[in-house]
């Protein structure tokens, strides 16, 4: 090619008009966002037990600790370990226990670190804990780890028992990220999502419950 021609070729790409850029198509509505109360509860339920989860209703505390009594028969649990959240500190879990003949352990019972985890890991049989946001999309809970909340008594004991007030669930993750991440100066350490009880995949595809964490996740949907 000569280098008039060249030049030439040159000239009218420059010249040509520069095309725009595709826009991104608008996001359609999520019809989650509609979904009534009722709508919540009843997706929310679904999806959960879809992954194996187990759902019970009750209307209020009352009802929360007399289902918790027939979990613990159901399950033969003789000693839990619970945290001292803002849903489950006015249940009075330690006076509950005396009285249903099962030993309740919390954190704060223990100054000693190692006899903290020997207890979360190897003598409570359950962690019960209040839930912060439940997600009804997926069947999602989302627990913010604290002094109140600590992230063992939700993962370390093979049954995790856990007591949602109905006017945390929300339709999808966005809801939930948005409300827990909105002050950006005083943002949790730990937050943590789960669906269903802890399943692991073997290269076959092969689906282990409780290899990293509770075999069985138990909500008690109060209210």
């Amino acid at each position: 090619m000569s280098q008039s021609a060249r030049e030439e070729i040159l000239a009218k790409l420059k010249a040509a008009p520069k095309a725009k850029p595709a826009g991104r198509p608008s996001m359609p509505p999520l019809t989650e966002l509609s979904w009534d109360p009722d709508q919540l509860i009843a997706n929310f339920m679904a999806n959960l037990t879809a992954q194996t989860g187990v759902v019970h209703r009750v209307k209020d505390e009352i009802d929360a600790k007399a289902k918790l009594a027939e979990i613990a028969a159901e399950e033969g649990l003789t000693t839990v370990i619970v945290s001292t959240d803002a849903v489950v500190a006015p249940l009075n879990l330690t006076e509950w226990g005396k009285e249903k003949g099962i030993k309740v352990l919390t954190a704060k019972d223990y100054t000693d670190r190692d006899a903290y985890k020997d207890a979360v890991f190897m003598e409570a049989q359950a962690g019960i804990t209040g839930v912060d946001y439940a997600i009804a999309e997926s069947g999602t809970i989302g627990l913010i780890h604290d002094k109140d909340q600590p992230r063992l008594v939700s993962v370390a004991p093979i049954t995790h028992i856990a007591i949602l007030p109905v006017e945390r669930l929300r339709p999808t993750y966005e809801r939930v990220t948005d409300i827990v991440f909105a002050d950006k100066s005083n943002l949790p350490s730990q937050f943590t999502f789960t669906t269903g009880p802890s399943m692991t995949g073997d290269i076959q595809g092969g689906q282990f419950k409780g290899m990293h964490g509770p075999r069985k996740l138990i909500i008690i949907l109060m209210g």
